[in-house]
């Protein structure tokens, strides 16, 4: 059981050295979070400390998973959880006040195409700049790790002109997506129309990232009314970021 004054859960996320929330994923939690007026409490780590923190918290995983953020303690049941997807499905299970749809065929089609295409762009122009407002310590980490997958440097990746490319390339595509969210528009500012639902998280927390990591990035997409409207939308929700 929790006191008046201790929060219900703890959120752990990714540090920067901005000391706000970055990562898209954390995100999405935060904003259910903050959306159903949950209270919790933030444990910023950094990235070389979330696997040994997490094994600590008894949180097992399977061979061959990594250790990530988001993940939370439930306080009053001592619960563990790592990754959006079940640490969404527990809040909403738990906490069903202001439910928060998690799925819709609207919202599952929106999620696809969003990382297909946004995806790409956010690959050339958010990947190889999150380094920047690392701690020197997560630096070497996120280096060495991202560059072990990638198979070259990060700095390859920040070709001007071929990142121009990219975001050229994928202009329309980008737009038919905006224009997809606003199917329910006469009803409310949301994908779903009046009220927010988990894709919204998942839109405004993508945005909100970029925001923090490279602003231009944030401008690119927010010139599209569909990405703007939804971001606009859960501005209310974001206001705690820390």
């Amino acid at each position: 059981m929790t006191t008046p004054n201790e929060p219900e859960i703890i959120l752990y996320d990714l540090a920067s050295t901005k000391s706000v929330c970055f990562s898209p994923v954390v995100w999405r939690i935060r904003l259910m979070l903050n959306y159903k007026r949950i209270s919790y409490r933030t444990i910023f780590l950094e990235f070389p400390d979330i696997e040994p923190t997490l094994k600590g918290l008894g949180i097992v995983v399977e061979s061959g998973t990594k250790y990530t953020v988001p993940a939370i303690q439930h306080l009053p049941t001592n619960t563990m959880i790592m990754d959006s997807t079940p640490i969404s499905q527990f809040i909403e299970k738990t906490y069903p006040d202001r439910p928060v749809p998690l799925t819709s065929a609207l919202g599952q089609e929106i999620e696809a195409k969003s990382r297909s295409v946004v995806g790409k762009a956010f690959y050339v122009s958010i990947l190889p700049r999150e380094i920047n407002i690392l701690s020197p310590r997560a630096q070497e980490f996120y280096r060495r790790t991202r560059e072990a997958t990638l198979g070259h440097k990060l700095e390859v990746l920040l070709d001007s002109e071929k990142e121009e490319q990219t975001w050229q390339s994928l202009g329309e595509s980008i737009h038919e997506i905006s224009e997809l969210m606003k199917t329910n528009k006469a009803d409310g500012p949301f994908i779903l129309g009046a009220k927010p639902s988990y894709t919204d998280f998942f839109i405004a927390g993508s945005l909100q990232s970029a925001k923090t990591v490279h602003e231009d990035v944030f401008h690119r997409i927010a010139q599209y009314c569909g990405f703007k409207d939804v971001y606009e939308a859960c501005l209310p929700y974001m206001e705690k970021k820390d």
